[in-house]
């Protein structure tokens, strides 16, 4: 069955529903276009592990400093998005004693970041969504810390030195260098991002989501000089197939304007379908769930630096309400995998992940070498939390296939590569946090070619955030999607929660993150 396509309404198509593709739908919606969202996964924003918001990019060292500014300025745009998905605490970070690093290194990227943070919050009193700027860092010194972690452990932490005194009692203090470093990095939930996905896609009638749907080929329907490489393509044919819609094998098809890929670690095969050459990688990773009964109370994230992919590669432990928390270990034992980086072909753009990567991905992880890498990403943070070793793991993870583009495996930063004379985008997002950048690029095209009206209101209100979801929907509204959403994935319903959300009274003047 084919869907009609009314001449007087332009139409795009959005392949993929994850943090990329529903985003641009919300985006796209809210200028009005008819906006077809097609996701093969039972619920929007279901992929590959988030932790926390990288306001600075400070988790990676070996990034350029203009890279962590760009990071900073996309995750403060985000954060006013999805402000509700937020758990507002520090991120600790420890340099141990075995790297090769000084955290002095850091220092002078640090007071860069704050000074660009003071920079947008003079362009827009509203961007001042991390606290005030001379508290975006803090260092703590060897003698500090022993004193923190002499005084009582405060259940619900207000001030910064509460937030660090269980990281003072639980940090091994004679592994790591001084001073340490606590930045305004906060939590990123996945489970409350897919609520307020979900949430906001609901307000817009013309805004059309197809999940547990199979995008099965996508055509050409005008194309010009199509035996050309130059040529010109004005509409598109997908055709796809609803999983639990009871029908026969026969798959139904709608026409749009214009194409977009947001189909993450498989952008390949629809590049394929189109006829695009590009180079780009796919790398399988993994986090892992376990509950932790001593931490005395709410922590914050901890992360001890170490180089990517060697045996003392980055620890990180990621706290969620109820004493669970989401470790990443970035060694081939815990996160990454031996043979879980994998490049395009000549002869395609879509990377091969082994066969067991994709049954983990499609059917879930086996029993025994998922509890096998918990068991071992416990250890792992345990080394430097030696406490953590009572932790427990639950039988779940985060993971899934995060593609890069280019053949640079430590790229951060990437949004959106454009095909104006194909009517056609890919989003390319290696952060969670560049969709919304991403999605503007796309507009920007839209407007050139014709296919949205110039000087749109909607428009103007993106930029100074007038989401119309944010009126209707509170953080109990997007908390009770959230714990569906947990549920139906396998978590424990805790993990749909944050311990400390950006308050409504900050919302509605919009001028600090108070918690």
């Amino acid at each position: 069955m084919a869907m009609s396509n009314d001449k007087a309404t332009k139409r795009v198509g959005i392949l993929g529903g994850g943090t990329a593709g529903a985003t641009i739908a919300i985006r796209l919606a809210d200028l009005g276009l008819e906006t077809y969202l097609f996701e093969k996964k039972a619920s929007l924003i279901d992929g590959p592990p988030m932790c926390h918001l990288h306001a600075g990019g400070n988790l990676y060292r070996e990034i350029p400093d203009e890279d962590c500014v760009a990071l900073l300025k996309q995750c403060i745009d985000i954060l006013r998005l999805y402000p509700y998905t937020m758990d507002v605490r520090p991120t600790v970070f420890a340099v141990p004693n075995r790297d090769e690093g000084l955290p002095e290194d850091l220092l002078p990227r640090l007071d860069i970041l704050t000074q660009a943070y003071r920079d947008l919050i003079a362009q827009d009193p509203n961007n001042k969504v991390l606290g005030e700027p001379e508290d975006y860092y803090q260092l703590y010194s060897h003698e500090q810390l022993i004193e923190l972690s002499e005084r009582e452990q405060v259940a619900v932490p207000k001030t910064l030195d509460e937030w660090v005194i269980p990281a003072a009692k639980h940090l091994d203090l004679n592994k790591v260098k001084y001073p340490l470093i606590v930045v305004q990095e906060y939590g990123w939930n996945i489970f409350r991002l897919a609520a307020s996905a979900q949430l906001a896609l609901e307000g817009y009638d013309n805004a059309h989501v197809f999940t547990n749907t199979q995008v099965a080929q996508v055509s050409a329907v005008e194309c010009s000089d199509c035996n050309n490489a130059n040529h010109h393509v004005s509409k598109w044919r997908i055709e796809y197939q609803q999983q639990d819609k009871d029908s026969t094998d026969q798959n139904e098809s709608i026409e749009v304007d214009y194409l977009i890929n947001a189909c993450g670690f498989r952008t390949g095969i629809i590049d394929d379908m189109v006829g695009v050459d590009v180079e780009r990688m796919v790398e399988f990773k993994s986090s892992y769930i376990t509950h932790w009964e001593d931490a005395g109370g709410q922590i914050p994230e901890i992360i001890v630096y170490g180089a990517r992919g060697t045996p003392e590669g980055m620890a990180q432990l990621t706290p969620y309400p109820g004493g669970y928390f989401q470790i990443h270990g970035m060694s081939k034992a815990i996160t990454l995998f031996d043979d879980g980086l994998v490049a395009s072909s000549e002869n395609s753009a879509q990377p091969k992940l082994p066969s067991q990567y994709l049954h983990y991905i499609e059917d879930g992880w086996d029993k025994a070498p998922l509890q096998a890498r918990s068991q071992q990403a416990i250890e792992y943070i345990a080394e430097f939390v030696p406490t953590f070793n009572s932790a427990r793991t639950v039988g779940n993870a985060l993971y899934g296939g995060q593609q890069i583009p280019g053949k640079d495996d430590t790229l951060r930063v990437a949004d959106v590569s454009l095909y104006k004379h194909l009517h056609y985008a890919r989003a390319e997002n290696v952060k969670a946090s560049s969709t919304l950048l991403a999605a503007d690029e796309i507009v920007a095209q839209l407007l050139e070619i014709g296919l949205l009206e110039k000087n749109l209101a909607a428009n103007t209100a993106r930029y100074t955030h007038n989401w119309s979801y944010l009126a209707h929907n509170d953080s109990a509204a997007v908390h009770e999607v959230a714990q569906k959403l947990a549920k139906q994935r396998g978590f424990p319903v805790a993990m749909a929660g944050v311990n400390h959300g950006i308050s409504e009274l900050a919302l509605d003047s919009l001028t600090t993150a108070e918690v």
